[in-house]
């Protein structure tokens, strides 16, 4: 439902930029992960390494299967935001003060993420590919989005708002709908726009003030 009344939307002509517009997309997510990557550098921020261990290499996985399919240009969002990632994971390793400690509930999504990326090399299929590494990814985004609701003050909005402009201007140059085509970038869109509000906002702290 969510896919159908979004291509409806974007049938309204407000779609269909050219596709090198996705090239701006990326440079606006890479000055996003670049401040994100200096504040971890610095300290300021401390990334979930199960996230971001995962978030290095399930969309590559993603990217390689929608290059099989003939996606083109739009697939380099897919790139970006899975080599992005690998940068901060490894930057997580410079400075003490950017470590965050890891539960259960982080090995656990991270277990079952690794699940999913076997059971994506099992199917041997492009699209399941893309299915299950959103499956992945998601499961991998689940330990950030938590940590993003109860401590919003150890991450960075901005810089997963940057990659919701980016997941937005891939959709709007997506010429052909089908899985391959949309399925990753509509998770990105959706999912970075979450972890932004969680953080800008600090919705989890007003949703506990409600019920407490």
């Amino acid at each position: 439902m969510l896919l159908q009344a979004l291509r409806q939307l974007l049938d309204l002509r407000l779609s269909m930029i050219n596709q090198n517009f996705v090239l701006l997309g990326a440079i606006i997510t890479f000055a996003g992960s670049a401040s994100y990557l200096i504040d971890t550098v610095k300290g300021k921020v401390k990334p979930n390494r199960v996230s971001y261990l995962l978030w290095s290499f399930i969309p590559l996985i993603a990217f390689i299967a929608e290059i099989r399919r003939g996606v083109g240009i739009p697939s380099l969002m897919t790139f970006i935001v899975g080599f992005l990632p690998l940068t901060i994971f490894v930057a997580s390793f410079l400075n003490k003060h950017a470590v965050w400690k890891l539960t259960r509930f982080d090995i656990i999504c991270g277990t079952l993420s690794a699940i999913g990326l076997i059971l994506w090399y099992v199917m041997k299929s492009d699209d399941i590919a893309i299915l299950f590494s959103i499956l992945a990814d998601g499961l991998a985004t689940l330990p950030t989005i938590v940590k993003a609701f109860n401590y919003p003050e150890t991450e960075s909005g901005w810089p997963y708002f940057t990659s919701t402009i980016s997941g937005v201007i891939t959709l709007l140059t997506v010429k052909a709908w089908n899985l391959a085509s949309v399925g990753f970038p509509l998770y990105i869109t959706v999912v970075t726009l979450v972890i932004s509000s969680l953080v800008q906002f600090k919705l989890g702290k007003q949703v506990k003030r409600l019920f407490s």
